[in-house]
């Protein structure tokens, strides 16, 4: 008995313990179901978080480029790889909508992810994405995505190709498609300033977006949005600082900095480019006929035709006044004349209303045929212009390489003759200076040349004028230059003019410095001494330089006045040089533009008062009105 009691309070406590062994094995079934779920939890959370820096960080990177200035193609193609890469999108794109409200509206894709479907649209297509125009219909998903501003996605990928490239048959979509390797394709809607801009699109093989994921591309929108208009605000004023406000060209600046890139590049790959230069025929006829507004009109006209005729790559600049450059990269002088020819012949089809027909003198030169400098070939450039003009205007030169010394090279040897002969007195310091200069010319493939000879020019004045600020030389020949054009000067007056320019006012040199910077009046002694600074530069400094001697007369006469009250010869009329006139106008319109010990300098508006006065007197009246015309409406 007591057995079986103990065999039962055994059983019992079997019992007991299996219930409580069941009961914590249930405990423990709760407490690993209940990690699994925190783990998972855990996961969702660190993937969200993850998906949170990874917004931040995208973010961060558009904002980045926004205040870094970049151009908006940099921006968009930046902002493309960032879906593509960063974001594990198959396949990005942003297309910009162009003419929109339009039966002929249409996407152009701005930015896009390079890759296998890509490559296969281009073996259909047989274009680029770039120049392709994207259809766009007016009931599509992606029109309702932008006209909605919501963004919407679809597992339709079929469907959207065959909305861009209707030109596909079915086998070549199917094709696309299977490369493309995407569930689908979502579609998020741009704006600029509260107008339809175009739309990002984007394809995964995740299937549809979630709602953080639509949240995400909001806010990347937004930011894209914002970088658009900051990249636009760019542009913008960039493009002001590089164009010219009449013409909607580039600028002389502009195309200045970018002929020197292209001759770097072409001495590097031993490839040519041209030069076009182009004078609109008869501006100041147009003027003087119709008013000026006539000439802009016809100036306005040949910049259009530029902009049409030029291609992406090339360069069309005003470069002043009636005067137009056009930098062709690649084209040899063949190609270069027969763009030339179809620019003249599209100037002359013009038909403006009052005006009637307008033409253009143009000249072609070509880097590394006619020559392998900048200076040199924008000269020959101008050169067969000039002669285009001689010859009767509205036609096509193309430059000659000549073999005379340039005027560059005539006025650096007369700068070391006149050193190193000591025909003028100047200081050790001086002639150091001027010879390390001149050494500098001689010493590189002269591109520089002509700013260093007018800055020796410059430092010459000082030394007898203390007042004379630098770079008027500079811009004294260019005054005399565009006065040389308006009259039709050959390009050899024209050099000669440029070389007078650099030596007229040597003489004074000789003149003592009590005289030159006397505030009192000038004793009747002392102005006979001003008086024969031009024979003294003339016979006595220059005469004896021999490759110079066609330059002496235009100095000996610079201070000749039209009405025979000039010195020293008492010259009159047509017996005075042009040259010699066109040096004593810029010489005095300088002079009065800077103080005297005697008196402050003129403005504008009184020095063309004064020089008006002195037409048919100290000028010919016809080189005045051209003067004042330059004044008024060019850039010097």
């Amino acid at each position: 008995m007591n057995i079986f009691s103990g065999i039962k309070d055994l059983l019992g406590q079997i019992n007991k313990l299996d219930g409580s062994i069941n009961l914590q094995g249930k405990d423990f079934a709760d407490v690993y179901a209940k990690n699994i779920a925190l783990e998972e939890e855990i996961a969702a959370r660190t993937k969200e978080l993850e998906q949170a820096n990874q917004t931040i960080l995208t973010l961060n990177s558009v904002w980045d480029m926004m205040n870094s200035s970049q151009p908006l193609s940099s921006m968009l193609d930046k902002i493309v790889s960032i879906l593509h890469e960063d974001l594990n999108y198959n396949f990005a794109a942003i297309l910009k909508l162009e003419q929109e409200g339009t039966l002929d509206a249409y996407f152009e894709v701005k930015a896009y992810s390079f890759n296998r479907h890509i490559e296969k649209i281009y073996s259909y297509i047989n274009d680029s994405i770039e120049t392709y125009k994207l259809p766009y219909l007016g009931n599509s998903i992606i029109a309702k995505s932008i006209n909605d501003r919501k963004i919407y996605s679809t597992p339709d990928i079929e469907g959207v190709v065959k909305m861009f490239f209707p030109c596909l048959n079915n086998d070549q979509i199917q094709e696309i498609v299977s490369a493309m390797n995407s569930k689908a394709c979502t579609i998020v809607p741009l704006h600029k300033n509260n107008k339809n801009f175009g739309c990002v699109i984007v394809t995964s093989d995740r299937g549809g977006v979630t709602d953080t994921e639509t949240n995400f591309l909001s806010l990347f929108a937004n930011q894209i949005e914002l970088a658009i208009t900051v990249a636009d605000l760019f542009e913008e004023v960039k493009k002001q600082a590089i164009t010219d406000p009449l013409t909607g060209l580039y600028n002389r600046r502009y195309f200045e900095e970018n002929i020197i890139k292209e001759a770097e590049r072409s001495l590097r790959l031993k490839q040519p480019f041209s030069l076009i230069s182009m004078d609109l025929d008869f501006l100041k006829k147009i003027n003087d006929t119709y008013g000026h507004q006539y000439g802009d009109i016809a100036i306005k006209t040949i910049a259009n035709v530029l902009k049409k005729e030029a291609r992406s790559i090339d360069i069309p600049a005003r470069i002043g006044g009636e005067e137009f450059n056009l930098l062709l990269p690649g084209v040899d002088s063949k190609g270069a004349f027969i763009a030339a020819e179809r620019i003249r012949k599209s100037i002359e089809s013009q038909a403006l209303d009052t005006i009637g027909g307008i033409t253009a003198s143009i000249g072609v030169a070509t880097f590394l045929e006619h020559s392998d400098r900048i200076d040199e070939l924008t000269e020959l450039a101008d050169q067969a212009m000039y002669k285009a003009k001689i010859n009767g205007r509205n036609q096509v030169q193309i430059a000659k390489k000549h073999n005379e010394i340039n005027w560059q090279k005539t006025a650096v040897d007369t700068f070391i003759d006149l050193l190193s002969k000591k025909r003028i007195p100047v200081n050790e310091d001086t002639a150091n200076e001027i010879y390390k200069k001149l050494e500098k010319i001689q010493s590189n493939d002269k591109n520089d040349a002509t700013e260093a000879l007018y800055s020796i020019a410059d430092i010459l004045s000082q030394t007898y004028n203390h007042m004379y600020k630098s770079g008027t030389t500079k811009s004294k020949i260019i005054l005399a230059v565009i006065l040389a054009k308006r009259l039709d000067l050959s390009k050899e007056e024209t050099d000669k003019l440029k070389l007078a320019i650099l030596l007229y006012d040597i003489g004074n040199i000789m003149i003592p410095d009590s005289i030159l910077n006397k505030k009192d009046p000038l004793s009747d002694e002392e102005k006979d001494i001003i008086k024969r600074h031009p024979i003294i530069a003339a016979r006595e400094i220059l005469k004896p330089i021999t490759n110079i001697q066609d330059i002496i007369p235009i100095i000996e006469s610079h201070h000749e006045n039209w009405d025979g009250q000039g010195y020293p010869n008492n010259k009159t009329g047509i017996e005075i040089p042009i040259t010699s006139q066109i040096v004593l106008l810029v010489d005095s319109f300088y002079a009065m533009m800077q103080d005297r010990p005697y008196r402050n300098a003129y403005s504008i508006d009184e020095i063309i008062k004064i020089i008006r006065s002195e037409a048919g007197k100290r000028w010919n009246e016809k080189l005045v009105d051209d003067f004042i015309n330059v004044i008024k409406n060019e850039t010097i």
